[in-house]
């Protein structure tokens, strides 16, 4: 397709994805306070783990016992609801802007590289949600540590836009986290990565892994650090053996001769033979005479006559 016929197959693809993150954000909306028979309210579900701190570590403000978050702005209330559903909304509809995604990078991949389409999309989904529900349970004992620090001279009056910031930035990372074991497969299907460029090189990931996780977890506590980290490592190990067996399939494997030492990868070292003796230089050959003083004498030619005036070129004298 020309520049132009992407641009609009790519316009296509995000108006598909919008549209489906807006009826997405819609349910989102009305969940978060109105929920079908079993199943409990968005906004209960979020507010959980503040509610599940002991009495002694939040700030009562209604008198009647009630777990509630703080409003300090008018509109703070609509836009916490609006936030909690357009993450909800962006969740629901991840099977469909996934999907649209994977759609427009396929026409250039070859055909048994866009059989995984399905696959992509639903462990895509998975990770995210797992990811998502592994930051709401670390929610819980990361806000008690941090909220039971200085308990002797402080209590806990937060915000809603505070905490449901704090808990949502953490549910982001963890999800799209989480998608880091999935994105190095898809390099290892397409042959961008292969298992013989991170072998040897697990110590340092390990490392960045953890310098990651300690600088995106919104809490800085050691929970929520360690939590990611253990987690992503797990992952990318897991992915590591995919990359291992699937390049053990295809035959992508190390050459055997990068395994062996610099002796044998040479090969044998063969004896180069006895020298020969040397030979004799023979007599030089005489020069022969030159032909200068024999060369034949040249009659010398007569000079040009100067031309007239009238037959002198005007240009002469400017060339």
């Amino acid at each position: 397709m020309s520049l132009v016929e992407h641009l609009q197959e790519l316009r296509r693809r995000v108006m598909i994805s919008l549209a489906a993150v807006f009826v997405g954000t819609v349910i989102g909306f009305i969940w978060y306070q109105t929920s079908p028979p079993g199943v409990m309210p968005l906004g209960e579900i979020i507010r959980g783990p503040y509610c599940n701190l002991p009495d002694e570590l939040r700030a009562d403000f209604s008198g009647d016992g009630q777990c509630r978050l703080l409003a300090i702005s008018p509109f703070e209330m609509f836009m916490l609801r609006l936030k909690v559903g357009a993450l909800a909304g962006l969740v629901l509809a991840s099977p469909v802007w996934l999907t649209q995604i994977w759609n427009f990078i396929t026409p250039g991949l070859h055909k048994n590289e866009r059989r995984y389409t399905f696959s992509f999309v639903a462990v895509a989904v998975f990770l995210f949600v797992a990811g998502a529900v592994l930051a709401y349970f670390v929610l819980d004992q990361g806000l008690l540590v941090l909220m039971s620090i200085g308990t002797e001279y402080q209590v806990a009056a937060l915000t809603g836009g505070e905490y449901y910031n704090f808990l949502l930035a953490l549910i982001i990372i963890f999800g799209v986290s989480f998608e880091v074991p999935l994105i190095l497969i898809m390099l290892n299907l397409v042959g961008i990565l292969r298992y013989e460029h991170v072998k040897d090189k697990r110590r340092m990931i390990i490392v960045l892994i953890f310098c990651f996780a300690a600088v995106m977890t919104p809490g800085q506590d050691p929970f929520s650090m360690l939590a990611l980290g253990i987690s992503i490592c797990l992952l990318v190990e897991m992915a590591f053996q995919f990359c291992r067996i699937h390049d053990k399939r295809t035959g992508a494997n190390r050459p055997e001769w990068m395994d062996l030492d610099d002796e044998q990868a040479s090969g044998p070292v063969t004896s180069s033979g006895a020298i020969g003796a040397a030979t004799p230089v023979g007599p030089s050959a005489p020069v022969r005479a030159s032909n200068v003083g024999n060369a034949p004498q040249t009659t010398p030619q007569p000079k040009a006559q100067p031309r007239s005036f009238a037959d002198k070129d005007p240009f002469d004298d400017v060339l």
